[in-house]
């Protein structure tokens, strides 16, 4: 076993009758959040992922526990919860392998990249219209949303840890109070919209590919939210490269099979009006990620990821004359956004 494995590890394997069957053991590559992921390669038996939390956990009122029960019922694609020990804070998973969405796609021809993405795509409708259908407050992601306060929050977040922290830019008060004005108008927008069910991190990382179908992982965080925000998520990837007629031809799927072929083009406008405000908000928010994971975390994984974000919130700010200002703004502060 590796010299620095967290001993709970080794206790857990013991607990489940497993430590006889160990052939080796992987850290992986983790994610944002502080749990730490292991592979066990078993003999005789197929391997299996551990999710060590940083401390003990309650499992049978976990959210994630509770959102896999979710997520099962629709059903959606998730990994199995094999077993767990609360005391250890470890939860033994079906191993999905390392194959993500983003890894899959590269290679793969265009056509059957855009296969993939319609799948993607068909998963999003399915949760939101069978969450619609399932909704109840025993389910933890029906009592949260994407209210203004955490809206809001998210694009403090991307001023605190972004701006001011990995750029090092210092906009004067005035400057700070301007920005304002604009969150409050994007937040205000998006808060009032009607909400569904959201897995709330949908893209190409958290897509796994596993013996020819797509998995969803990382989906303890799902909430109530617009229903263009997992559209968002998957298609404004920090990511993934995506062209432009790639994303075009996808949003009008995803409009066609949650609202049929046969509507007015002025509805398909003001749809697509709401996902480019919804691609500004959380690239925002995904830039205050990375500029909080380097700069607080110490963790420098994220910067590669920093061009596209951008390219793809000037892509957002210079399309629509509403986000002159805003534009105006940033382009003061962060040069790529000039």
């Amino acid at each position: 076993m590796p010299a620095d494995l967290d001993p709970r590890v080794s206790d857990y394997l013991q607990l489940q009758g497993l430590t006889p069957h160990v052939q080796r053991i992987v850290p992986l590559t983790g994610d944002a959040s502080d749990r730490r992921y292991v592979r066990v390669l078993l003999t005789g038996r197929p391997s299996i992922v551990l999710s060590v939390h940083a401390g003990p956990i309650t499992y049978a009122t976990s959210t994630f526990a509770r959102v896999a029960q979710l997520f099962a019922l629709m059903p959606l694609p998730v990994p199995q919860i094999l077993h767990h020990d609360d005391a250890l804070g470890v939860l033994g998973l079906q191993d999905l392998g390392d194959v993500t969405l983003q890894a899959h796609l590269g290679g793969l021809p265009a056509p059957d990249r855009g296969k993939r993405y319609r799948e993607a795509v068909g998963l999003i409708v399915r949760l939101q219209q069978r969450g619609a259908a399932l909704a109840s407050s025993a389910f933890p992601p029906y009592g949260v949303a994407f209210d203004h306060d955490k809206l809001m929050w998210e694009l403090e977040f991307f001023v605190r840890h972004f701006l001011l922290a990995y750029r090092g830019a210092l906009p004067d008060e005035a400057v700070r109070d301007a920005l304002r004005v604009e969150w409050n108008s994007i937040v205000d927008e998006l808060a009032a919209e009607p909400r569904v069910l959201c897995h709330r991190d949908y893209h190409s990382r958290n897509l796994m590919w596993h013996e020819g179908a797509l998995y969803v992982i990382d989906f303890q965080d799902a909430r109530m939210g617009p229903d263009t925000y997992d559209l968002v998520s998957l298609l404004r990837d920090s990511y993934v490269d995506l062209p432009d007629a790639a994303v075009d031809d996808l949003i009008d799927y995803f409009y066609a099979l949650t609202r049929g072929a046969a509507t007015a083009p002025a509805e398909r406008v003001e749809f697509r009006r709401r996902f480019d405000l919804m691609a500004l908000q959380r690239n925002l928010k995904a830039l205050g990620t990375f500029g909080y994971q380097t700069t607080t975390r110490a963790n420098p994984v994220y910067m590669q990821y920093v061009p596209r974000t951008l390219a793809h919130v000037r892509r957002t700010v210079t399309r629509d004359p509403r986000y002159a200002r805003l534009a105006e703004l940033l382009g003061g502060l962060v040069d790529e956004l000039r």
